[in-house]
């Protein structure tokens, strides 16, 4: 979970073994193995976590590693039976968390100032955990549409239902006020079928997302609030992320492409359109929304893997990494860097200098030049390279046996990125 990006579950959120402040812990856990934290903290620096940790018996070092390792339901067991806990201890303990009131001038100034800020009418707020919800709400509600785009209608974060997520955050832009030239509700093509779908109306849904800016605490809502099952979203998901123009609306399709990227002959579906007119409107490479260039490509130097490299740096640079890892968490990003003799620091500020390929390629060939023969047998020995221990060909095994049992061709790990790519973002 990221939480540069929104704020972990409500102190009061029982989602985790029923114990106040334990589904929060789990967001902030997950994020602190994934160095997402943002200006949250984890563990025995953090109050609640630490009065949650001190209950249960469990060190944060041993709740980090079994919220990494499982999902709620089975954390929840786990933590159960680690703890011991019994349900009126349980229940004692949920009650004295949620009853606290703040007991020092720190916790009382603190409420002050979140109240005026975020809600100087509001006198009901007066526990330490309402002062901590409302932090969390007021710091992450508003979304600004006009300094970035909202997520892909691919994104399944909220509820696991494609656009719900895109939605949410045009709902909230629009409440900001902050929604730039997006539409939102019966104004949107795309909204007006998503929540017909899910039959909810637009103010209802705009509300439950204003309310609630953690992904699984609306998508908690919507669940709540449709009746669609498994199958019936996934049928869903597949239409709309493969809704393609009609005979109608071909004409309309076409126009647009022309004034987003004559070139872009590839684009046949709305919401392949959509990512792409997002990332050209903001300047920004987008790996939630596709995969970066494949490993094979040479277009920048000559060289397999780096045109690979330029996009996922410029993703890193805005934010849009996604699911892929860069510079020194990869280790063919490595191998590269190192071929170059660039360091990862090096190469991350040249992509915030140099806005084109060809810029970053005359860049390295002035000041890291390379012969075509150190390039040609780079090239073999990148696109070759696989594991060579049987660590790391267990890893390769276990990879494919999640995304493409049925690929026993795989033994490089280029063909590994590029069958993971194509699995990712398949329509």
């Amino acid at each position: 979970m990221d939480l540069t990006r929104q704020p972990p579950r409500r102190p009061s959120n029982l989602g985790v073994a029923g114990i106040v402040g334990a589904a929060r812990m789990t967001d902030k856990a997950r994020a602190y193995n994934e160095e997402t934290l943002g200006e949250y903290i984890y563990g025995e620096s953090s109050g609640l976590d630490q009065r949650v940790l001190v209950f249960l018996g469990i060190s944060a070092d041993a709740f980090a590693e079994a919220a990494g390792e499982r999902d709620d339901t089975a954390l929840g067991h786990w933590v159960l039976e680690t703890s011991g806990k019994t349900a009126a201890e349980i229940a004692e303990f949920n009650d004295a968390a949620l009853s606290q009131l703040p007991d020092t001038d720190a916790h009382k100034q603190r409420l002050k100032d979140r109240l005026a800020r975020f809600a100087p009418n509001r006198t009901d707020i007066t526990t330490v955990l309402q002062s901590m919800e409302l932090d969390d709400w007021g710091s992450f509600w508003q979304v600004d549409l006009t300094a970035g785009p909202p997520r892909s209608a691919r994104a399944k974060g909220i509820a696991g239902i494609c656009g719900v997520a895109r939605m949410a955050d045009k709902a909230r832009a629009e409440r900001a006020e902050k929604i730039g030239e997006y539409l939102y509700g019966d104004d949107s093509g795309q909204d007006v079928r998503i929540l017909t779908f899910l039959g909810i109306s637009a103010a209802d849904f705009q509300e439950a997302a204003v309310n609630n800016p953690n992904d699984l605490e609306i998508g908690a809502w919507v669940r709540e609030n449709c009746s669609k099952s498994q199958d019936e979203i996934d049928t869903f998901n597949e239409t709309l992320v493969n809704y393609a123009p009609n005979e109608a609306s071909q004409e309309r399709f076409n126009a647009r492409i022309q004034e987003i990227d004559p070139s872009r002959t590839d684009i046949n579906t709305w919401v392949a359109l959509q990512d792409l007119d997002d990332q050209l409107s903001f300047g920004i490479i987008d790996l939630n929304r596709r995969a970066p260039r494949s490993p094979y490509n040479t277009d920048v130097y000559g060289m397999v893997q780096l045109a690979r490299l330029v996009d996922k740096g410029r993703a890193s640079n805005s934010n849009t990494l996604g699911a892929y890892f860069y510079a020194e968490d990869s280790g063919i990003d490595r191998a590269t860097l190192a071929f170059l003799g660039v360091s990862a620091a090096e190469f991350t500020e040249a992509l915030r200098k140099l806005s084109t390929d060809a810029e970053i390629e005359a860049w390295l060939k002035a000041d890291h030049p390379k012969s075509d023969a150190d390039i040609e047998a780079y090239n073999e020995r990148m696109t070759q390279m696989g594991p060579t221990d049987e660590r790391y060909k267990a890893l390769m095994a276990n990879m494919i046996n999640k995304i493409a049992p049925e690929r026993t061709d795989i033994n490089t790990w280029f063909a590994l990125m590029l069958l993971d790519d194509e699995k990712t973002f398949a329509s």
